[in-house]
């Protein structure tokens, strides 16, 4: 694959997105580098070389999920301030997705606007989360609802990164690179299915075939009206999980990956797929040592958490599903008891219980008897 590639992504900003192009980025004006520790260690340096600055700033904040959150945000509004930032200056968020996510909800309220340049870190962010606009925080209630739509001024991919990402890490990445190709690709799902994304040169196609889907879809849709939702494909049921295990348990991608799948096995009770395209998404994202499976205790306490997701509207849940390899569909008329027929298949319920509610009525007085 050549490298040196710019896509242009039509929003309220246009902006481009290069890959393997990040030799110098010059401002006259002041810098925030807004990154956590562990990346800071490994490559703050080497962005540092090629950065020209009048005034430069690090702000580090803590690495993970759980730090996703208004106490952080806090912390690098509070560092602006103290530095006298204006809506002249940039802000540059160098790491994963949560410091992208983080970085660009400060940059959309500090003073009701500040520029800022995603250079993603992780495999996931660099194919979904920064590209897009699409920023926030979490909070008790659930991930990314408290947020603002904030498009970058540009976007520098750069797969060098990439070398010091751990495995889990990596295959976050590769859930939402599969995400992308069941919905809108049915060719690229069947290249994924025979190429090794540990190979540097296939890992590229992949990187490239995937920011190429997204920046089509922001373009077509930024506010998320219509199609720019598929791309939330397996998220309903992920960020379910996710605010159930405190962001704690899970890599996103990795619940992304179980949400994937709760989804297609919902999608094969609709008809809308093949018992055998789901055992193939599921094999490949196997593959990369993703989970495909969740213990749920309580069914209807999980299907509560729907109605917190974003897309619920009018108290109508929207479940984003795969209709056949390559294709999708949004629908938000999805019986409850459809739904809970597939939850009940990952569920840790009692087996005697769960035959109380299904057998005869006479065989239900006898095992109420029963010592449990």
């Amino acid at each position: 694959m050549k490298s040196d590639i710019k896509f242009d992504v039509q929003s309220s900003r246009d902006y481009s997105i290069y890959i393997d192009e990040l030799k110098e980025l010059s401002f006259s004006r002041k810098v925030a580098i807004i990154t956590n520790p562990k990346v800071a260690g490994f490559h703050l340096q080497t962005l540092l070389q090629g950065l020209k600055v009048d005034a430069l700033f690090i702000i580090t904040v803590p690495d993970g999920e759980s730090y996703k959150n208004q106490q952080t945000l806090d912390l690098i509004l509070e560092n602006l301030f103290n530095h006298q930032f204006n809506r002249n200056d940039t802000l540059i968020a160098f790491g994963g997705g949560v410091i992208g996510d983080m970085t660009g909800f400060a940059a959309s309220i500090y003073q009701r606007g500040i520029n800022f340049i995603q250079i993603p870190t992780t495999l996931l962010s660099q194919v979904d989360a920064s590209v897009g606009g699409k920023t926030g925080i979490n909070n008790k209630f659930g991930k990314n609802l408290i947020g603002a739509f904030h498009q970058p001024q540009a976007v520098y991919i750069e797969t060098q990164f990439l070398e010091t990402l751990p495995s889990r890490e990596f295959g976050a990445g590769v859930a939402e690179i599969v995400k992308m190709a069941v919905t809108f690709d049915a060719d690229f799902f069947s290249w994924l299915e025979e190429a090794d994304l540990k190979s540097r040169k296939d890992l590229q196609v992949a990187i490239r075939k995937s920011v190429e889907t997204k920046a089509y879809v922001v373009s077509q849709d930024e506010k998320e009206k219509g199609l720019r939702a598929v791309l939330n494909y397996g998220h309903t049921f992920a960020h379910v999980i996710e605010n159930l295990t405190g962001y704690k348990r899970y890599l996103h991608g990795e619940a992304v990956a179980i949400g994937i799948c709760m989804a297609n096995d919902l999608s094969v009770k609709l008809g809308l797929l093949t018992k055998s395209e789901a055992g193939r998404i599921k094999a490949l994202l196997e593959r990369y040592g993703l989970p495909t499976t969740y213990k749920i205790d309580d069914i209807e306490d999980f299907y509560q958490h729907f109605f917190l997701d974003k897309k619920t509207d009018n108290a109508k849940i929207k479940f984003i599903l795969a209709s056949t390899l390559g294709g999708n569909v949004i629908k938000d008329d999805i019986t409850k008891e459809d739904v809970i027929t597939v939850l009940d298949g990952y569920c840790t319920c009692n087996s005697i219980n769960s035959l109380y509610f299904t057998l005869p009525r006479t065989s239900q007085l006898h095992l109420t008897n029963l010592s449990i």
